[in-house]
């Protein structure tokens, strides 16, 4: 067995690792930029923990990856995280622009089927399965968007407008492919059991 998947199943089972560590820092940061953005309307502040949240999610990935940290835990933790924060950034987003709503209902949708298909993936094929490249691309024009209508707080409508109208799209892309496959995952899981 190669020193990869030594280190890999040495943490695959751990609960305190690093990545996991950050995560559940950014779970701490949710009710922060809450009350700043709506309590406080202190956007600059908002925006900085916002910034900070999606930093340590880079980071989060980049040592789970790098230094062999991933972790079963991690794998549901991460995204978990980072749909939570989305959706409260959203709903404080929703108070001053309204269209905002949108990409959250959308987001709702989208997590829902996800976590449903996805659990009955777990069941069936017994492994967890970490986020594909459109899941990462959908996170960063998300992150991308709220950061700019919160420094932004006048944004024009138009410009508003086209970054949630490309939110939705990459959204539903994303929602679709994640759809089919988990579908694919179970065709396989099934056909592997006949056999």
């Amino acid at each position: 067995m190669s020193q990869y998947h030594s280190e890999e199943n040495t943490y695959q089972h751990k609960i305190f690792t690093i990545p996991n560590l950050l995560s559940a820092f950014r779970l701490l940061l949710i009710p922060i930029f809450i009350w700043l953005y709506c309590a406080k309307q202190a956007y600059g502040w908002t925006t900085f923990v916002l910034i900070l949240s999606g930093l340590t999610d880079i980071v989060d990935g980049y040592v789970a990856r790098h230094f062999h940290m991933v972790s079963d835990l991690g794998k549901m933790l991460d995204p978990v995280a980072d749909k939570l924060t989305q959706g409260a950034m959203l709903f404080c987003l929703m108070t001053v622009f309204p269209f905002m709503i949108v990409p959250f209902i959308l987001l709702i949708v989208k997590e829902t089927i996800a976590a449903i298909t996805g659990l009955i993936v777990i069941k069936k094929t017994g492994c967890v399965y970490g986020a594909v490249w459109h899941g990462k691309v959908t996170t960063c024009l998300l992150y991308a968007t709220m950061i700019m209508h919160v420094i932004w707080y006048r944004i024009p409508p138009m410009i508003s407008n086209l970054l949630i109208a490309l939110c939705t799209f990459m959204m539903l892309l994303s929602l679709v492919l994640y759809f089919i496959r988990n579908l694919k995952l179970l065709k396989e899981a099934s056909q592997s059991s006949v056999k």
